[in-house]
């Protein structure tokens, strides 16, 4: 049986490789790090060491070295398919099947691999040529060097709807089919010819953990571009959620420095590695996800975020802090730095130095101080109904973070701060495992954050119907009143009930970005159940996810959605509603969050790259509402 080094990839992700190797090995942790006698050869001092944030074992006496497949391999005298099943079921995965479809759908990705590194060279090789002689000039007034440029694998797109096309279409092995699969070409839906989807544009290869090029992002030379950067779209081999810029670049330096630096585009990461920063990565064009965050953290403890000074920026910052609270675990949180007002890390280096980014760096907040500076901010203290609604404030702010223990450090720790904060003989009660708490209290725990902040007005949310004409005020009233939660629930839900959707929805279904984990993982099982039988009903469906491990999860989206759900995808409602109902809570909550996102950039003094993709947004938006409405109709 042969696997693909996407399921190889996802076991040395979920399996700590302490795990595997204490199972053998009596480990003591020091520091980042765990020792312990090797077990592949005779010692009495320790020289063996296993490290979860880079992956692998080391034994500084014989040399061994490897990740949890190796060390399974060398100690359990099995062969190499039934050491990846043995460790596959300890990450509860399930076994991929030794299928035609399965053997092609590998073979299919490792073709798409070659192609996107056959686009890069191409690109490279166009920035180098005549065509490309403008695009080396901004570069070079960007300051960037010769050896950066290589270093990054910067190209150049030339403004030609087939260049590209005609480019890849000379050789035998690359097919125009492969070419729309990868992002590169875009078909138009009257069926008209494929064209190049970039054009007059810097380009910027995004590549994956193993340093394969895997999408593009492109910077437009022409001032009148309707987006300046313009990325790939989600293809077979790019998820935009789970990767970062630059993440196999960063690696060694991550490890080696032991932080890793979060900017916010490209250029910034691209200027820090010439600055002498080669531990910088960036987001995909989207708010920090929390996959992403789980990648920041096997690079390092407590990545440091890079954000604008301006209210902007500081707007940033406490999205990521609202995205990391319920992630937070032992040993691992986020700092921030934050720039002067005006400046990110390329203008900051480039006028300041080095020297100077350094001392911001070493100036840098934790999270738990740029967290209690948000609560107390503008808020008025001085009666006690006040000081009771802060405590409750926090309470619920806290009650986002899962570890019990940090949980638990978090509550004394601000409670400490709320004495200072209050003098006198105050005695703070934020212990949420303490206070007993009547229904109304517990649904108000269960509130975010994030939407503390918009109903307090600190960042005022639009309204999702504003402008949007005739459309059914009675269905925008009953998808309004919902929590993000509960509409990401009814969309699964929906699909349960009415599986036949996907016949028709698919893409929509697979693409469409859950906050909530555990619903993006029950999202994932049903696309690859129904990816292998398209005409399932109901029962069968649930009965693959129930037997998949999904039981529970499913269990809690009946129990806690279907009340919400009952009018609109009972049985009774005939299948133009639902569909209906359906397409519209998703385009009700992508708009939702275009608007949370453009009002982030507020009285921002915005450069052209905060601009392009301000611009951006705007578009999405306007489409997303231009569908809204089309549903609603």
């Amino acid at each position: 049986m042969g696997f693909t080094p996407d399921f190889l990839d996802e076991i040395r992700n979920r399996l700590p490789v302490s795990d595997v190797v204490g199972r053998k090995v009596r480990l003591t942790r020091k520091g980042r790090e765990h020792t312990g006698l090797c077990p592949f050869h005779n010692e009495k001092t320790p020289s063996f060491t296993v490290n979860d944030d880079k992956g692998f074992y080391h034994c500084f006496g014989c040399g061994a070295h490897g990740d949890v497949i190796n060390f399974t391999l060398e100690t359990e005298g099995l062969s190499f398919p039934e050491t990846v099943e043995r460790l596959a079921g300890q990450a509860g995965l399930q076994m991929p099947e030794n299928s035609q479809y399965d053997a092609k759908k590998a073979k299919v990705k490792k073709t798409l691999y070659d192609l996107m590194e056959a686009v890069t060279h191409w690109f490279e090789t166009q920035l180098m040529a005549e065509i490309g002689r403008d695009a080396r000039d901004y570069i070079q007034k960007r300051g960037l060097t010769k050896q950066t440029v290589k270093t990054f694998r910067l190209g150049f797109s030339p403004n030609n709807k087939s260049a590209l096309k005609d480019a890849m279409l000379a050789r035998s092995e690359f097919t125009e089919e492969m070419l729309i699969e990868s992002g590169m070409l875009i078909k138009p839906d009257d069926g008209g010819d494929s064209y190049d989807r970039f054009r007059g544009r810097i380009m910027f290869p995004i590549t994956d953990r193993q340093g394969r090029v895997v999408a593009f992002g492109g910077r437009a030379m022409s001032a009148n571009a309707k987006a300046k950067y313009l990325n790939s779209p989600e293809t077979p081999l790019f998820h935009k959620g789970r990767l970062l810029y630059n993440l196999s670049g960063a690696r060694k330096a991550a490890f080696e420095k032991g932080r890793l630096l979060v900017a916010e585009g490209y250029m910034d990461v691209i200027a820090l590695a010439q600055a002498g920063f080669p531990e910088g990565v960036a987001p995909l064009g989207t708010a920090v996800t929390e996959d992403q965050i789980r990648e920041m953290w096997r690079l390092a403890p407590e990545p440091m975020m890079c954000f604008d000074g301006d209210k902007a920026g500081q707007r940033a910052a406490l999205r990521v802090v609202d995205r990391a609270l319920p992630l937070l675990k032992p040993g691992h949180s986020l700092k921030f730095v934050y720039m002067p007002d005006g400046e990110d890390p390329d203008s900051f280096v480039a006028g300041q130095g080095a020297r100077a980014f350094d001392q911001l760096l070493t100036d840098a907040v934790p999270l738990a101080k740029v967290l209690w500076n948000e609560l107390i901010s503008d808020v008025d203290f001085s009666t006690p109904e006040q000081r009771a609604g802060l405590e409750q404030k926090i309470a619920r702010v806290l009650s986002e973070i899962q570890d019990e223990k940090i949980q638990g450090y978090y509550e004394s720790d601000f409670g400490k701060r709320l004495k200072n904060l209050f003098g006198g003989d105050f005695v703070p009660d934020i212990n949420l495992h303490e206070t007993e708490q009547t229904p109304t209290q517990k649904k108000n725990q269960q509130k975010s954050w994030s939407d503390n902040r918009y109903e307090k007005g600190r960042y005022p949310r639009k309204n999702a119907d504003k402008g949007i004409g005739n459309l059914n005020k009675t269905k925008i009233g009953m998808s309004m009143q919902f929590s993000l939660l509960d509409r990401e629930r009814l969309i699964i839900l929906t699909v349960l009930e009415h599986p036949w959707l996907l016949e028709r929805h698919e893409e929509l279904f697979a693409t469409f970005e859950f906050e909530s984990e555990e619903l993006d993982k029950v999202r994932n099982e049903i696309i690859r159940i129904t990816s292998r039988d398209s005409n399932l009903e109901k029962e069968n469906l649930r009965h693959h996810l129930i037997e998949n491990g999904m039981g529970q999860a499913i269990e809690i989206i009946f129990r806690q959605g279907v009340l919400t759900a009952q009018n609109f995808i009972g049985r009774q409602s005939s299948r133009e509603d639902t569909e209906e109902t359906w397409l519209h809570s998703i385009n009700l909550f992508q708009l939702d969050k275009l608007e949370q996102d453009i009002a982030a950039y507020g009285s921002k003094e915005l450069n052209e790259e905060d601009y392009a993709r301000l611009q951006a947004l705007k578009e999405e938006h306007s489409a997303s509402l231009k569908r809204l409405t089309e549903v609603s109709e």
